[in-house]
């Protein structure tokens, strides 16, 4: 949605009044909407522009279910909620291969509305796939950010063990010189000891 607030929606429509119609009314009630006649006639485009894909599948000599398969081949397209008008939902007879995957893709990712439509039927059915998908991004990012979060508290730092070995480290070195100095004093204690009783003996000696 790179558009402010306002939501992004890619009208196709090979019919050019009623794509225009169509764009008008979505326009007032405050969507930017990007127009194309065909999935083949594309604008150029980015994926974090647009929001929702509003695709009529009947044209001139009745419908064309090649725009749907269109569609989930479109690396940018087939991740988007989906609106199709058709004037019949589904119809899928006639469709040389890949009517399951149409069919899947028009029960769990596209609403279908029959045309002749109520406009307010049409904006209602977007609006409500609009709120749907906001909730839906907005809990993935919550939870996105709350994992984060656990890994980030769960994960261990290095920093008190480097502390510890600071310490460690200032306490050996403050300690060296009196452990030393302690040795040395023990030197001393001891050799005077031995001196003095050295000496006492002698004089015992000399005196029988």
């Amino acid at each position: 949605m790179s558009h402010g607030t306002r939501p992004t929606v890619l009208l196709i429509e090979a019919d050019t009044s009623l794509r225009r119609l169509i764009a008008l009314g979505l326009q007032y009630r405050g969507m930017h909407v990007i127009e194309a006649s065909s999935p083949a006639s594309l604008p150029a485009i980015e994926e974090r522009e647009l929001d929702l894909l509003l695709l009529d599948v009947d044209g001139n000599a009745g419908s064309n279910w090649s725009h749907l398969r269109a569609v989930q081949e479109h690396p940018l397209l087939s991740t988007l909620p989906a609106v199709v008008l058709a004037w019949e939902c589904p119809v899928l007879v006639g469709v040389a291969g890949g009517a399951s995957e149409q069919q899947d893709f028009l029960q769990k990712q596209a609403t279908c509305l029959t045309k002749p439509f109520d406009a307010r039927a049409l904006h209602t059915t977007i609006e409500e796939l609009l709120v749907a998908t906001s909730s839906a991004q907005a809990a993935a990012k919550a939870q996105e950010i709350a994992l984060a979060g656990q890994t980030t508290a769960s994960a261990p730092s290095i920093w008190p063990l480097l502390t510890a070995a600071g310490l460690l480290l200032a306490f050996i070195g403050l300690m060296g010189p009196l452990v030393i100095s302690a040795i040395g004093l023990c030197v001393v204690f001891v050799s005077l000891l031995w001196w003095t009783l050295g000496t006492s003996v002698k004089k015992e000696a000399v005196a029988i």
